[in-house]
């Protein structure tokens, strides 16, 4: 059986609820790491690096071959990023103390073979990478035409 680093609760945001934010009218509500700047968005980074390279990735990591890559700078990929912390969000909000029984089943359901299979596709965010090599997906062009401005 493949032991798992035991993280503190405040590394992994391992509670029952996702982190909040306070929202404009008072309310808190999840944040998402995308919206987050400088330090916080760094702060939340590690703690999601945390969980993504002690747990998810030991527990339920798979060979990595060219119709499943992997980038071990994953953190370098903001697609990747954008997935797996919402993976991290959900994790949190149905594993954790107060979490339902069938919290965990509904975890492993409903996101990790989705977004997992999503990140490793051949044509995902790793696309490019190969073990011991990485390299950054090429975007598609946005028209600078203009349009937004005021």
């Amino acid at each position: 059986m493949t032991q798992v680093a035991q993280p503190e609760t405040d590394e992994t945001g391992g509670s029952d609820t996702p982190p909040q934010q306070p929202a404009g009218d008072g309310q808190k509500k999840p944040f998402f790491i995308l919206y987050l700047n400088g330090e916080e968005y760094f702060a939340e980074l590690r703690q999601l690096a945390f969980w993504v390279d002690h747990l998810l990735i030991p527990v339920y990591g798979k060979e990595v071959t060219s119709s499943a890559p992997w980038c071990p700078r994953w953190r370098e990929h903001p697609e990747a990023i954008a997935q797996l912390h919402g993976l991290w969000l959900a994790w949190q909000s149905l594993t954790g103390p107060n979490a339902e029984v069938t919290g965990p089943a509904q975890w492993h359901r409903d996101y990790l073979g989705m977004i997992m299979d999503a990140l490793r596709n051949p044509s995902g965010p790793f696309a490019g990478c190969k073990p011991g090599s990485h390299r950054e997906v090429a975007r598609p062009p946005v028209a600078d035409d203009g349009f937004l401005d005021p």
